[in-house]
């Protein structure tokens, strides 16, 4: 956002008020750039048995250059320091503590995105005060710049969900290597720091996959199937049905349906007493070497 020069001139109270909210809201606008919560088995899990759907991959609006050299010549030192005060908060944000072993903790997490729908879902998730975890892949980061920083200022975790979207277990381990290590570089030419977690393609992992990485591989206890069935109703009955406390849920925010689905789903899980936690604070700040294996058997 540009604010031009105007003649300086005396303003009475109530206007210097109104300028000051006027400047908050353009920090805020900009401070979307701000960070999220990042850094730094055995057994083959196969694939679900779905299409490689990432519905908002193609190029965003909010992508005024491509690649990641692009963005990352977008971002300079001064504007990240100017960041700083929105990515403490937002850090904060997702480190509140919360005790889930007395809480009634859930997990909401959304894959393959940004996209199109995601600033509608975090409106939702913030009239509930919801704190989720968006599982991104470097294409649409690059794609939907904005979006990203967005969901971050909000207090939402990042996970990586790779660059393109492959089932993993049929790269060479470099190739897995790579993938993850871009969709890390474009997450931080956005934000300016690397997801924590990751969450392989379709939930496709095997040994060869978990030696190319030592952070967590974040998996779900709950799939809802919302790629399937492009039907809302059934979206929310499957969370709703199916929720315990712990559990983590599989959705995808690059799905109108799913977006659509969140109102009853988050209405209905607050009624009951749940709490919205990210994963990072599901399990204190540490999650496991593998949460969850792909169809929920158990926490390992």
């Amino acid at each position: 956002m540009n604010i031009g020069a105007r003649p300086h001139r005396p303003v009475r109270a109530g206007a210097k008020r109104g300028k000051a909210r006027m400047i908050a809201t353009a920090v805020l606008v900009t401070a979307s750039c701000g960070a999220g919560l990042l850094t730094a088995g055995t057994g083959t899990v196969q694939a679900a048995a779905r299409p490689d759907v990432q519905g908002g991959g193609r190029p965003g609006p909010e992508s005024s250059r491509t690649g990641l050299s692009g963005l990352s010549e977008t971002w300079s030192k001064a504007s990240t320091a100017l960041l700083q005060p929105v990515i403490a908060a937002a850090e904060g944000a997702r480190g509140r503590p919360v005790d889930c072993r007395r809480a009634k903790c859930v997990a909401l997490t959304f894959d393959d995105g940004p996209g199109q729908y995601t600033d509608a879902l975090l409106r939702q998730l913030a009239a509930y005060r919801a704190r989720a975890t968006f599982y991104v892949t470097g294409q649409n980061v690059v794609a939907y710049p904005g979006i990203l920083r967005r969901t971050v200022a909000a207090g939402h975790e990042l996970g990586n969900h790779t660059w393109s979207h492959p089932n993993l277990t049929r790269l060479s381990a470099a190739g897995v290597r790579a993938e993850l290590a871009r969709a890390d570089q474009a997450v931080k030419a956005v934000t300016g720091l690397v997801p924590r977690t990751i969450r392989p393609p379709y939930g496709a992992f095997n040994t060869a996959v978990r030696r190319q990485t030592s952070r967590p591989m974040v998996m779900w206890s709950v799939d809802t199937l919302d790629w399937l069935h492009r039907d809302s109703a059934k979206v929310a009955k499957k969370a709703i049905k199916s929720v315990r406390p712990g559990s983590v849920i599989l959705f995808h925010d690059i799905h109108p349906t799913t977006v659509r689905a969140m109102p009853q789903v988050l209405k209905a899980l607050s009624k009951r007493g749940y709490t919205f936690v990210t994963v990072s604070q599901m399990f204190g700040g540490n999650p496991p070497r593998l949460v969850y294996s792909r169809g929920g058997a158990g926490l390992l």
